[in-house]
Formats: C-alpha cells, structure tokens, sequence
C-alpha cells in the first residue's frame, strides 16, 4: 500500500539530493511529494510504494524518517469545488486530513488526490 513518509532533512543544497538518489539506487518509486524548508531544517513528506525498502535504503544513507501513514487515493473531477465537496465528505463523518497530495491527472477531466488521514477505515467508508 502506498505509504506517506515524514523526513526532516538539512535545509542545505544536496540534501534533497541525496535523498532522491537513496531511493532511486533502492528501486524506490516516489508517487507524490512535498517538501517545506524552515531555517535550517527541511521536512519533506513522500508517498513511496514500498515503504520497508524506502526505509531501509534511506537508513543506510543516514537520512531518518520520522513518521509513516499509509495513504488512500481518490480520483475526484479536476474542478472547481471538487476538493471542497470531498473534503467536506471527511469532515462530517468526522476525519481529520493530515496531508494531501495531488498524485496526478488523466488529461480527460479527472484528477488523483492522495490523503493521509486520522481515520483510514472511515475515510473509506465516507467515499464509498
């Protein structure tokens, strides 16, 4: 299952760097990414396919993961008010959004999203 991983980094040149190139040796696919620098600190959040492998090689270059969620992916219209709707789905049944990316769009009016979440059965069970 896709995971989301929390990283806290140098906020240096080459440390996005050599977290790429940790993972890529590793044969780590990166589905989406954020990542935020503050003072000398950088928090980067990853949705990788295999977390245990992303672990293991981002361990082995001395790069710390800090936290891990497993994520779910929804395909909403790519239009306006389309996050708001769903967003607000979550909300009334009572689940908290920790994170939310954009995993990508088909090119024919449909976007992916991809959102960690306090709740992931209930998340669920509110986009069912």
């Amino acid at each position: 299952m896709p995971t989301d991983l929390t990283i806290t980094l140098a906020n240096q040149p080459g440390s996005l760097a050599d977290l790429g190139e940790a993972l890529g040796a590793a044969g780590v696919n990166i589905e989406a990414i954020a990542g935020f620098g503050t003072g000398d600190t950088g928090i980067a959040h990853l949705v990788v396919d295999d977390a245990d492998a992303a672990r293991t090689a981002l361990g082995a270059g001395g790069i710390e993961v800090t936290d891990a969620h497993e994520t779910m992916s929804v395909t909403l219209p790519d239009e306006p008010g389309a996050l708001g709707r769903y967003a607000r789905r979550l909300a009334d049944a009572g689940v908290n959004i920790d994170a939310a990316y954009i995993g990508g769009t088909d090119g024919a009016g449909e976007v992916e999203l991809i959102f960690v979440v306090d709740d992931l059965d209930r998340a669920k069970n509110a986009s069912a």
